[in-house]
């Protein structure tokens, strides 16, 4: 098991007066604390010590109604049966590699990638294969050569993707669907931004231009609330066919016997009372303005020596720079300006990225992203 060199990096952010871009942080100055406050004091006199008690492995059944619910569409009817709640997408990512996959078993990832899924597969054996992406997603016409031998799994992020931002455009999707059918192949979809769209009309998820999951559906689908809600309640979920959910579950009750009760139910009760109808376009906003502040940005002070994508949505832009310029090298004097981000080859298997950076702009403030793009150009100027 590798250190993740993020989390370290992250202890550095945390530094007073530091603007960091390092870590996919949400903006703790936007969590509705009296909501929050309010909730908790509903669940307490509704369900009292219940509240407070063990609970099922697969998660508080009127939560994973409520998913099943949410993420059902047309032909897709979920049912309880085919989500397991999840102590963050994280913990589903590491389900996945505990029940899936074996030593020596091939692993489709987008080149790059999001790290913390590697270090979830890798104690599990899992040999990495890269797949080049563009600003238009994944390049599944690159996927064909890549299914023999056949992999036990094909990781993706099709909305919003960390580290770059882009999304697989919809055609992309269709096709990626149609190579895996009659193939014995699992397409674990990693979703955890898809609520912060900004721009734009969104794309059919893949769980829902796939087969039913319990009709020989090929995707796995996880999501979690830390992006809309609160990352702080650790509560995520998975979706799948009723078997491998039951494997997954399995897993779970070995590693953590469940998600925290009071954290399902009161994410719940956040749920029904119209929080994320209320809050959702507020956060929405709110992070429209800081993407668009740090695209503005680097406009003015990085136009001369870097290019970078323009998400939709989520919370990252991934920026090039001359391939002359090491983004690691960069990183210690950064730090010194107070300054972080997380050098783009951290993401990349195949050793390339070296000259690439990811900024996070949802945690920063629109004045101060200013001032952290202005020194960081200040840096790179001074390299």
């Amino acid at each position: 098991m590798k250190p993740s060199a993020l989390r370290g990096l992250l202890k550095a952010a945390a530094r007073p007066g530091m603007i960091s871009f390092a870590g996919g942080l949400p903006a703790a100055e936007l969590f509705p604390v009296d909501r929050v406050e309010a909730a908790t004091k509903a669940v307490l006199r509704r369900l009292g010590g219940n509240a407070l008690q063990y609970g099922e492995t697969e998660g508080v059944p009127e939560l994973r109604q409520w998913i099943a619910r949410r993420y059902s569409a047309g032909y897709l009817q979920l049912t309880v049966d085919n989500v397991l709640v999840t102590a963050g997408a994280q913990q589903a990512l590491d389900l996945a590699g505990r029940v899936l996959v074996d030593e020596g078993d091939r692993v489709v990832v987008e080149n790059p990638t999001y790290m913390a899924a590697l270090l979830a597969w890798q104690p599990c054996g899992a040999t990495f294969v890269p797949i080049a992406a563009d600003d238009c997603g994944m390049k599944v016409d690159a996927l064909s050569p890549l299914l023999e031998p056949q992999p036990k799994m094909i990781y993706l992020i099709p909305n919003f993707q960390n580290p770059t931002g882009v999304s697989i455009e919809a055609a992309r999707r269709e096709v990626l669907i149609d190579m895996l059918r009659g193939r014995k192949i699992v397409l674990f979809e990693d979703c955890p931004y898809s609520e912060l769209r900004y721009d734009g009309e969104p794309s059919r998820s893949l769980l829902e231009l796939d087969s039913p999951p319990d009709e020989g559906g090929h995707v796995v689908q996880a999501g979690t609330f830390s992006k809309t809600l609160m990352p702080g309640l650790r509560v995520g979920w998975v979706i799948g066919p009723r078997a491998l959910i039951e494997r997954m579950g399995r897993a779970k009750q070995a590693m953590d016997l469940h998600t925290g009760t009071f954290n399902q139910h009161l994410a719940l009760e956040l749920l029904n009372s119209g929080y994320m109808e209320e809050f959702g376009p507020q956060l929405r906003q709110a992070y429209r303005e800081r993407r668009d502040a740090m695209l503005d940005a680097l406009h003015e002070y990085f136009s001369q020596n870097a290019r970078w994508t323009t998400p939709q949505g989520g919370m990252f832009i991934f920026v090039t720079l001359a391939e002359n310029i090491a983004a690691g090298k960069l990183l210690a004097r950064a730090l010194e300006r107070n300054v972080a981000f997380v050098p783009g080859e951290e993401f990349h298997l195949d050793g390339s990225g070296q000259n690439t950076m990811r900024l996070n702009f949802t945690k920063t403030s629109p004045a101060d992203i200013g001032k952290g793009i202005r020194r960081l150009a200040e840096v790179i100027r001074g390299s």
